[in-house]
């Protein structure tokens, strides 16, 4: 595995996008112009050179990086059936709807979704009509740019349902109707089919999405879709690759630092990540978000805002065997004595609260052998030794065993006899795999488990409302054609 400490003056061979978008947008001397006045760039004839329209698309992830998705992810763990928020985050737990504290704080996931699908638009629009850029040059660098439009907006449908659906035809438009549901799906279908045949299989910068990250991305947009055959389809290939595999962990260190550690490049795992370094203004700000200062695993102490408790029927049914529960500590900080906090993510030599160096991972291998393993018995009806080694090879590295060799943990024909048993194993080792990864609450929805599984784990019941956040005040008021008696999602 080739990993290097991320501080310093790395190489461009070894320099990680954090770093890459950092450096690019400052070497054009656009960053102001591409964030806060599109229109002028455009005008302006900006997109005439590779360099400059990578540039543009270096600007897609500026609003989802920096402190965006940290704190996306937090407010999604809140409301999984795992983990609670502390302080201003606890109404996320309680599951009756947003507060005015959280509907303000997603309405900025929304204006930071939507400028990065402007900053993307600019990109499809522009990029073709450069005079000093190759055609295959635009052709890569547009489909970047519709990968990420597609990624973005996948995450405003499933939190927010129908929206204005905003691409390169109608950016200059200031009001817009809101599209249904559906409408949303099909272009977020169309720009990933369009990116995974055009981007390239290994990327010229790590943290720029492959090939396999677009199949990757679509097999999870079908999966939510209830289309599980061609879910299964691209998780296959994906796999079939032979480009990824699982990071061997024996220890909960293991884990922490080469799994997801502040030193480390890239790993095998690794499909689709967001690059953070310990360089000013271009760290990852959950370590703080997730950290205790007692622990001493991150520099900068922590605001333990989103935690676990001991006493969730989730935790206590984890076998202790699994090295994965040891990445939660038992701190009582005021909550109780049954409190956990979060160590996956640590590091000791951070530079500011929003200075870590470790990556977020949005999509790892792990992610592709569990949609397999519930896709391919979805789409064929049965359960599959296929299916079943898929979930072996996550399970038995969560007990720090070799993931391709079979092993006393192993799920058996018999543990899953039907397809309902088995769809229960994939749930419950996703929920043992991606803790503080953002992906539970949107997994429980999407099975439809969500009152059934937050009953079991938090013994609270989920008020409709909660299922969907509300459309941002700022955005009625400025967008003509959305009516808030019509168009505002239920409840607010």
């Amino acid at each position: 595995m080739e990993k290097y400490k991320k501080t310093g003056r790395p190489t461009r061979r070894l320099m990680s996008l954090a770093v890459v978008l950092g450096l690019a947008l400052a070497a054009v001397s656009c960053e102001d112009a591409l964030v806060e006045s599109p229109k002028a760039v455009a005008a302006e004839g900006f997109y005439q050179t590779a360099e400059e329209v990578e540039s543009a698309v270096n600007a897609i992830y500026r609003p989802l990086r920096i402190s965006t998705f940290p704190n996306y992810i937090a407010t999604l763990e809140c409301q999984s059936d795992w983990m609670y928020g502390r302080g201003s985050w606890t109404p996320l737990s309680d599951y009756q709807g947003l507060n005015d504290a959280n509907i303000t704080r997603v309405s900025g996931f929304w204006n930071d979704f939507y400028q990065a699908i402007r900053n993307a638009n600019l990109v499809i629009q522009n990029a073709p009509k450069g005079a000093s850029i190759s055609a295959a040059d635009v052709e890569k660098y547009v489909a970047e740019a519709k990968f990420l439009r597609a990624f973005t907006y996948f995450h405003l449908v499933r939190n927010w349902g129908g929206v204005p659906l905003r691409t390169e035809a109608n950016m200059v438009e200031k009001d817009l109707a809101k599209s249904t549901a559906a409408q949303v799906y099909e272009l977020i279908v169309t720009d990933l089919q369009a990116a995974e045949s055009v981007l390239p299989e290994t990327p010229k910068d790590v943290g720029r999405p492959s090939r396999w990250a677009a199949k990757t991305l679509l097999a999870d947009v079908y999966m939510t879709l209830g289309n599980h055959s061609d879910a299964a389809a691209r998780a296959k290939e994906v796999i079939d690759s032979g480009k990824f595999s699982l990071v061997q962990a024996k220890s909960v260190q293991d884990f922490q630092m080469n799994l997801f550690g502040p030193a480390i490049l890239t790993t095998p795992e690794e499909i689709f990540y967001f690059k953070y370094s310990r360089l000013e203004a271009q760290g990852n700000y959950i370590l703080w978000i997730s950290n205790h200062p007692s622990t001493n695993l991150f520099k900068f102490g922590g605001a333990y805002a989103v935690h676990g408790d001991k006493t969730n029927p989730n935790f206590v049914a984890w076998d202790d065997d699994d090295v994965r529960k040891k990445l939660w500590d038992n701190i009582s900080f005021g909550l109780g004595p049954n409190t956990l906090v979060s160590s996956k993510y640590v590091d000791k030599e951070a530079i500011s609260q929003s200075g870590a160096g470790n990556d977020l991972p949005l999509y790892r291998y792990a992610d592709v052998l569990l949609m397999y393993a519930e896709a391919v018995v979805k789409s064929e009806g049965s359960v599959s030794g296929k299916a079943i080694e898929a979930l072996n090879r996550v399970r038995r590295r969560g007990y720090g065993l070799p993931s391709e060799a079979p092993s006393a943990v192993d799920i058996t024909a018999a543990d899953a006899a039907s397809p309902e048993q088995f769809y229960d194993l994939v749930i419950k080792e996703r929920g043992y795999e991606f803790l503080y990864e953002g992906k539970r609450w949107h997994e429980l929805k999407r099975t439809g488990k969500v009152n059934e599984l937050v009953l079991f784990g938090k013994k609270k019941t989920v008020a409709d409302k909660h299922l969907l956040w509300p459309i941002p005040l700022s955005e009625m008021n400025y967008n003509g054609l959305l009516d808030p008696a019509r168009d505002q999602n239920p409840g607010y």
